[in-house]
């Protein structure tokens, strides 16, 4: 990872967000983006301590960042939820849009379309 350069997720509203507290969550959010993973393998992988990676996460899940499901030990994922990255917001605005000039090009009521942008 890039010096400053932060997974989208790490951010936090209700939070300060702190270098190292960026950091941190920006490597769980990344290792979420391929799976889900309970707190300890969260910790083996990112080499971080178990006690900060169950603060991150636990930070992040009070902002729908994340949630935990089953039992202990739950599994934690991302929800969806919090910042994308730029190239995300960029192809789902392209698809819209895409979608958008092929209803408009195919569509026989032509003029009963509204543009809702």
């Amino acid at each position: 990872m890039l010096k400053g350069s932060y997974n989208p997720k790490a951010f936090l509203l209700n939070t300060k967000n702190v270098k190292q507290g960026l950091a941190s969550r920006s490597q769980i959010a990344s290792l979420l983006e391929t799976n889900s993973f309970t707190a300890k393998t969260i910790s083996e992988h990112t080499n971080i301590r178990y006690q900060s990676v169950l603060h991150h996460l636990h930070l992040m899940e009070n902002e729908h960042i994340v949630e935990r499901k089953g039992g202990k030990p739950y599994l934690w994922s991302l929800t969806g939820a919090g910042q994308t990255r730029l190239t995300e917001t960029w192809s789902n605005r392209l698809t819209v849009t895409r979608v958008r000039e092929h209803m408009r090009k195919h569509s026989q009521y032509h003029s009963k379309l509204e543009d809702p942008a």
